[in-house]
């Protein structure tokens, strides 16, 4: 008979460390956490303590998996300004490509002012625009560091709002910034979205390399509503509208963002 043994509290900071965990066994860590719990073991008669098999199994259904690199909540940039009412999210049933988009914002912004900028693109999206959220589901400023943008859970297949047409399995990924031709691209800023498409990408184990089948729902697009495209699976934002984002700079270094992305979910690279 297996029993499961129980700890105390997780103390508050130790949380974070949960987004370096694979998905399946974060979301049981959370859940039993919540609980008052801080892990659960499965204890055997022999008496010896071992691993719960869920992570193994997940491993197995999605091989080429990423670590979760790390999410700062939406919480930290959004304030009073946010909508009394949040409309509820809507979900896919996984992503299996990422958009990348720059924000046509200034470049020579402190770090610590990223929650601020965030905050004034959210006012314009929901404001002028009347977006019930923030149309990107993460964004990454010039340092590396990666924010939670559209509501309703960094782990799920939330639909956006960022690539007309393309918003259905699929995730937006905006560098905060312009990035036209002949701008510098921050190393990190790069480093940044190949990690974070990495373990978007894997956990329906999508090589970044590849290309994917999208309908486009939206004749708004580059493509009549129902048409099936064959796109890849880092795209920029001008692979599926027509436009110049995510500008000539960055559109240049998504070759490098797909190899290293592929490189960290544990596939062969390219020669």
């Amino acid at each position: 008979m297996h029993v499961v043994r129980r700890t105390r509290r997780i103390p508050g900071p130790v949380l974070v460390l949960l987004g370096c965990l694979p998905a399946l066994t974060a979301v049981l860590a959370l859940f039993l956490s919540a609980r008052g719990v801080e892990h659960a073991v499965a204890v055997h008669p022999d008496g010896r303590d071992r691993p719960v098999a869920a992570a193994a199994a997940q491993q197995r259904l999605a091989p080429h998996r990423a670590a979760r690199p790390r999410i700062v909540p939406r919480s930290v940039w959004l304030d009073s300004t946010a909508r009394r009412t949040q409309p509820p999210p809507r979900y896919d049933d996984r992503v299996t490509a990422v958009f990348i988009h720059h924000t046509d914002s200034p470049n020579g912004y402190d770090c610590a002012d990223a929650p601020r900028i965030i905050r004034y693109l959210y006012t314009g999206q929901t404001g002028a625009r009347h977006w019930d959220d923030i149309g990107y589901n993460f964004l990454v400023d010039r340092c590396g560091t990666i924010y939670e943008g559209r509501a309703g859970g960094v782990e799920r297949p939330v639909t956006g709002a960022h690539t007309q047409g393309f918003n259905h399995r699929t995730a937006g990924i905006a560098a905060l910034g312009t990035f036209t031709a002949g701008v510098p691209v921050p190393r990190a800023m790069t480093d940044a979205i190949a990690a974070l498409a990495a373990w978007k990408l894997g956990l329906a184990d999508i090589d970044p390399r590849a290309h994917v089948r999208l309908v486009s729902s939206n004749g708004l697009s580059r493509y009549q509503a129902g048409t099936t495209v064959t796109l890849p699976a880092v795209a920029g934002h001008n692979d599926g509208f027509m436009t110049t984002c995510p500008g000539a700079a960055l559109t240049a270094r998504l070759p490098q963002i797909r190899e290293k992305a592929a490189r960290l979910q544990g596939r062969t690279v390219s020669p």
